[in-house]
């Protein structure tokens, strides 16, 4: 079994508002994972990382991070982090090569140039290594952060939202450098509201909603579920229940009987549609109209999150 780089049991945060950001959390991650966690904005992906990354105090629970409590060994366990934020805080008179130099310097690590111009020429920066960070653009603020993030060599790295607003140029170059990351053990988790980016890089995605971790899966596992479709028949004539002759699939009526539904599995060999189909031309069951669609990330929330809810 591997050991887990990140453990995290029973975390609250309600802030003294009343508003609970979220409900008790339990999760572990391995070393040299890349795990997405995904949800809606507002879920409680931010103030998740934050706990871990030691800006936020937690209610309850604790973290492990590398071996170190989070509380009571911080400045160990902060030490092993680095953390790419969601905003850009970086309207900063140094030089770029200054500020990721210094962030280096935070965290008591001897200097390395070396380390440094690699770090910076991987996000394409050593260009700019002499510019005031100010000066840069957008874009190119982004890449500080990373930088910022990776100066003193950290073993779990947080990337908070990192494509949100992101030219195509930097996406490609951030997954570049995660993968690089990943295969030198470094462990990475990302949040995200874009499902293609989980599917792109992730290993395992957790989902969280209103404060809630509801589901933690492999990769694949989850791409399986966005693999199902439901194709609709818009009917000819209303229809009060479905026939024993279409048992074979498995068939739900809606909209008061003038729609016909069935789900399947996009992925699977033999999807079922066409003998369908064929069956209901034998029976003389005729449709106006037919479309199907995809399972979205949103649609899996969707059936999650109610299925939670009481009635």
């Amino acid at each position: 079994m591997p050991t887990p780089v990140i453990s995290i049991a029973g975390l609250t945060k309600t802030y003294a508002s009343g508003e609970i950001a979220l409900k008790p959390i339990d999760l572990t991650i391995d070393k040299g994972e890349i795990f997405a966690l995904l949800g809606p904005n507002g879920a409680g992906k931010t103030t998740l990382i934050s706990i871990v990354c030691g800006i936020v105090t937690p209610s309850s629970g604790s973290v492990i991070a590398d071996g170190h409590d989070i509380v009571r060994d911080y400045r160990r366990a902060r030490s092993k982090i680095g953390l790419v934020p969601q905003e850009l805080h970086t309207d900063s008179f140094e030089t770029v090569l200054a500020t990721v130099s210094f962030s280096r310097g935070l965290f008591g690590k001897a200097p390395n140039k070396g380390f440094i111009e690699k770090t910076l020429k991987d996000l394409s920066l050593w260009d700019k290594r002499d510019t005031k960070v100010q000066e840069l653009s957008g874009g190119m603020k982004r890449r500080v952060l990373i930088a910022k993030a990776l100066s003193h060599e950290p073993e779990i790295l947080f990337l908070d939202e990192p494509t949100a607003g992101v030219d195509v140029e930097l996406r490609r170059d951030m997954w570049a450098l995660v993968r690089q990351l990943r295969e030198t053990g470094v462990t990475i988790i990302l949040t995200t509201h874009y499902i293609e980016e989980a599917e792109e890089m992730a290993d395992r995605v957790g989902v969280i909603s209103k404060g809630e971790l509801i589901l933690v899966e492999e990769k694949a596992a989850l791409m399986k579920k966005l693999g199902r479709k439901t194709l609709t028949l818009n009917l000819n004539e209303v229809m009060d229940a479905v026939p024993a002759s279409l048992s074979d699939w498995p068939l739900k009526l809606a909209a008061d009987g003038h729609e016909l539904r069935y789900e399947f599995d996009a992925n699977a060999e033999r999807t079922g549609v066409s003998p369908l189909l064929r069956k209901l031309g034998d029976l003389g069951i005729g449709f106006k109209d037919l479309n199907t669609q995809q399972s979205s990330l949103e649609d899996i929330f969707v059936a999650l999150v109610t299925e939670r809810e009481p009635a």
